[in-house]
């Protein structure tokens, strides 16, 4: 498999992840800053949250590891919570600004 083929998978997975308050994936909310897939197939992603306390914060990490881990040909993931740049609306898709009201 090919690196661009196995990011494509993860960016999939990642779309079936959702914070249990907001209707949106956590891939078109704009909390995933980083997916990068090394040479040897290890991944690491960067991801945020909408606040820095988010209560599902815990819940969300788990299922991001438990899916990106369960990918075909995912030799291994480092998985950072990152908070710069804070997160704000504008990095949502133009989908998930519609699917909440804010266009």
């Amino acid at each position: 498999m090919e690196k661009i083929e196995l990011e494509q998978k993860i960016v999939e997975m990642l779309k079936t992840v959702y914070d249990p308050e907001i209707p949106v994936n956590i891939y078109d909310l704009g909390l995933i800053y980083r997916i990068e897939v090394k040479e040897d197939y290890a991944v690491e992603i960067d991801m945020t949250l909408t606040a820095p306390n988010c209560p599902a914060a815990d819940f969300m990490m788990e299922d991001v590891r438990m899916k990106v881990e369960s990918i075909d040909g995912v030799k291994s993931l480092a998985l950072n919570l990152v908070f710069e740049p804070e997160w704000s609306h504008d990095l949502m898709t133009e989908e998930a600004k519609l699917e909440l009201g804010l266009l």
